[in-house]
């Protein structure tokens, strides 16, 4: 038995490979790396130089040379910089400060804008705008003019301290009082971060809450909390990045009291290294010691954020 088969055709062109044109995707591409180029150019000037800078600084320091009329000249010490940072208890001191400002001031301040959230979303609290607007001034306040008022508010004369039980400008007194300026100024930008997020969580997942018998607070606890859960964890990444660069605040108050010294906080124990004692090494080694533990917390925060979401 004889089997015919067909010719094969061979002038059928081959498909393309891709639904684009070769022209298109280059012009796409180029586009793309155009619209980056901003961000980019604004990245690289703004964070990636500086920081290059800085680590260049902290491998160096001044010195004089012969009787000094010379002037100084810049040394390569490699990292004797970062030696001296590690081993100065003015900056261990700085950063114990810190770390008790971060355990007092992120609990007390994520809590108190999460709780004023969750009654603006309630249906209990009436004139929703009004009470946002009202908690989220002090944020528009300028940090300057906040440490002001409120260290005019600690002083003697103010009346205020004697309805407190601790002296606010006091040894013993100065680190609740910023923790109170910072909870007062951030607590509003933070509710308005927790409150959007409460916008969005399903209304008919609430509906079927209340369905089931779940009172309000049984809801905000057990439904809008969890949903919410990443917004949170994202607030506290950027509260605990801020709350390491304690600066403005402590600053403010040193001109009230003798409690707060040059060295309170690690910003001030690096504006103190390079405006005031002039030794630019030891503040651009200080900014990146800083650099790496703010990495390491947010890296730390992020990891659990993801185990959480699992």
């Amino acid at each position: 038995m004889t089997v015919v088969t067909p010719e094969r055709a061979t002038n059928v062109p081959a498909p393309p490979r891709s639904g684009v044109p070769k022209r298109n995707r280059r012009g796409r591409g180029h586009a793309g790396l155009v619209l980056a180029a901003p961000f980019a150019i604004l990245l690289t000037a703004t964070v990636l130089v500086p920081i290059g800078y800085a680590l260049y600084l902290s491998l160096f320091t001044d010195r004089l040379s012969g009787l000094g009329f010379s002037g100084p000249h810049q040394a390569f010490i490699a990292l004797g910089n970062y030696a001296d940072v590690l081993t100065d208890r003015a900056f261990h001191a700085s950063l114990g400060n810190v770390a008790l400002f971060v355990v007092v001031h992120i609990p007390v301040m994520l809590g108190l804008a999460l709780v004023l959230a969750l009654l603006i979303d309630s249906a209990v609290v009436r004139l929703k705008r009004l009470w946002s607007l009202a908690v989220f001034l002090p944020y528009a306040v300028p940090t300057v003019i906040t440490g002001l008022v409120w260290a005019y508010l600690y002083s003697p004369n103010s009346g205020l301290t004697a309805l407190l039980p601790l002296d606010p400008l006091g040894k013993s007194g100065i680190l609740p009082s910023i923790v109170n300026i910072a909870t007062w100024q951030w607590v509003g930008y933070n509710m308005i971060i927790f409150y959007t997020a409460l916008q969005a969580v399903p209304r008919d997942v609430l509906e079927a809450a209340r369905a089931d018998g779940a009172g309000g607070l049984r809801t905000a606890w057990s439904v809008k909390v969890p949903m919410i859960r990443p917004t949170g964890f994202v607030a506290l990444v950027f509260t605990v990045i801020g709350s390491l660069q304690l600066f403005t605040e402590p600053l403010v108050l040193r001109g009230f009291t003798g409690s707060v010294t040059s060295t309170w906080s690690p910003s001030l124990y690096v504006y103190e290294a390079a405006f005031i004692a002039n030794d630019y090494g030891r503040a651009a080694a200080a900014s990146v010691l800083l650099a790496l533990v703010s990495a390491l917390l947010s890296a730390l925060v992020m990891r659990l954020s993801n185990r959480r979401s699992r």
